[in-house]
């Protein structure tokens, strides 16, 4: 079984029985930006606080 769908079957199994299908949606996006940013923190795909105040004052 692949990670993606392992981690999928336990965020889905660890929901209460009530959720709904927004419930689910929602927790499987979180789950796959968390995952893709911590991959580009990896990477070093970041900027620094520094480099992100330059940026926004710049404009």
């Amino acid at each position: 079984m692949s990670k993606a769908k392992e981690a999928a079957i336990k965020i889905i199994t660890n929901l209460p029985d009530q959720a709904t299908w927004d419930d689910i949606m929602y927790q499987l996006y979180v789950k796959k930006k968390i995952e893709f940013s911590l991959k580009a923190a990896e990477d070093g795909k970041v900027y620094s606080h520094e480099e992100v105040k330059k940026r926004i004052l710049n404009k």
